[in-house]
């Protein structure tokens, strides 16, 4: 038996339509079994699509199960920033004034309000391991056309999502990446990765700090995502654990661009309080309905 189900397709990391990275957020998800989310996750053929459930923990105001074409992830970040967008367009009070408290993969994940607009989220926890000697000739021809900064040691950087985050020697070595396919599948084979999450430094008057591009083979398919929470989320962990070494003031703010390369405009900021980074950036409405699911 079929329901009317709320149902959002919202754009995230940009105020502007069409700009960012679109997610599919099913907003009444109790009933659909995993068959049944997988195959709207397949029907939507988006990057991410987010189901909100009932949370089992007390303290969080809603749950969350976030699926990609063929496999569920434990945490990832435009879905974050978007679901919770898309509960308060639709309603959801806060039980704590200020933010809401997510419950997904990785546990509970504080998403805020902010003073200027838009939404920004806690990064969870992350483990990093540099790269080892033996995979950088691969990680070279895997990212062919762009000049790997040679006294950063790149490295993989796991909170739930794992990404190789590597930096290159300016913003235009990110926009000059021309990926070999057949190489990034090996790393992500070889390593357990998501994906590659490469950055570059801007001139002091560009349009941003920093521009990234993330990268991913996807069932032998060579795709990059328009605009990453939790790439920037891996990003800002290793930046921190390197000491901000773009100078000191990085460590209260930074902002990054992605999408570049895919005639978008993505947008993020990322915020340390208390040392620990938020992710953030505005999220709009595309469309506003239902489902009969």
């Amino acid at each position: 038996m079929t329901r009317l189900r709320r149902f959002k397709q919202v754009d995230v990391f940009t105020a502007e339509p069409l700009k960012g990275n679109a997610l599919a957020v099913i907003l009444d998800s109790e009933g659909l079994t995993d068959a049944e989310m997988f195959a709207m996750a397949r029907w939507t053929n988006l990057a991410e699509t987010a189901f909100v459930i009932k949370p089992t923990s007390p303290e969080a105001d809603y749950g969350v199960r976030i699926f990609t074409t063929d496999k569920e992830l434990p945490f990832a970040g435009h879905p974050t920033l978007g679901t919770a967008y898309a509960l308060l367009q639709s309603g959801l009070k806060p039980k704590n004034s200020g933010y809401l408290v997510q419950e997904c993969g990785v546990g509970l994940v504080q998403v805020k309000q902010l003073a200027e607009g838009g939404q920004a989220f806690s990064a969870p926890p992350a483990q990093l391991k540099p790269l080892e000697t033996e995979h950088h000739a691969l990680l070279e021809t895997a990212l062919r056309g762009g000049n790997i900064q040679a006294d950063v040691m790149p490295v993989s950087v796991d909170m739930g999502i794992i990404w190789l985050v590597v930096r290159m020697e300016s913003a235009q070595d990110c926009l000059n990446i021309t990926a070999d396919a057949a190489a990034v599948s090996q790393l992500q084979t070889q390593l357990g990765i998501n994906g590659i999450a490469v950055y570059g430094l801007h001139d002091k008057n560009g349009p941003a700090d920093y521009e990234v591009r993330a990268i991913i083979d996807e069932n032998g398919v060579l795709k990059e995502d328009p605009v990453t929470g939790s790439a920037n989320a891996c990003l800002a962990r290793v930046l921190k654990a390197a000491n901000f070494p773009d100078g000191a003031h990085m460590a209260q703010t930074y902002r990054v661009r992605q999408g570049t390369k895919l005639q978008r405009d993505g947008r993020v900021t990322v915020t340390f309080v208390d040392g620990e980074p938020w992710i953030g950036g505005d999220s709009c409405t595309l469309i506003d309905g239902t489902l009969d699911l």
